[in-house]
């Protein structure tokens, strides 16, 4: 059985390619989703994609992360990671090895992107690397964490 990892990204993600692909690439989340889907296969890893605008929708996405014996998560949070306490709680439950990507380099960026409420019940925070970030988390479950509970 290979290991099966969700990659979950928060609102707005599905506008890449569109909102300011200066700052967050010119690729689509689609474009984004094969690069990933490719670097897991080739690690004989199992990936499963979920994108929601909607807090409760991947709040319960996480729960049910737990249900269906995902052994690690890379979530992008989007906005919901600098005040969505909600989710740090759901992320904290599941105790499912959990990385935070960024797209971009929030710490260069506005002040109140600098906070993550999430980051600290992640194993890890990437940040900065483009869609790039999602194949260093892939790894980093994969190499640092065995991808299991």
């Amino acid at each position: 059985m290979s290991t099966k990892i969700a990659i979950i990204n928060g609102p707005n993600l599905n506008f890449l390619g569109i909102r300011e692909p200066s700052v967050y690439g010119a690729e689509t989340l689609d474009e984004i989703n094969d690069e990933i889907s490719a670097a897991a296969a080739a690690r004989n890893v199992t990936v499963q994609f979920f994108q929601s605008n909607h807090e409760g929708a991947i709040i319960d996405h996480l729960q049910q992360c737990y249900y269906d014996s995902v052994q690690g998560i890379i979530l992008n949070p989007g906005a919901l990671t600098h005040y969505s306490y909600a989710l740090r709680d759901a992320i904290s439950s599941v105790n499912i090895p959990c990385i935070e990507v960024h797209l971009s380099n929030v710490h260069s960026r506005d002040e109140f992107r600098h906070k993550s409420v999430t980051a600290a019940v992640c194993k890890g925070q990437i940040c900065g690397f483009g869609y790039f970030g999602y194949i260093l988390a892939l790894d980093a479950l994969i190499n640092n964490f065995g991808g299991t509970k």
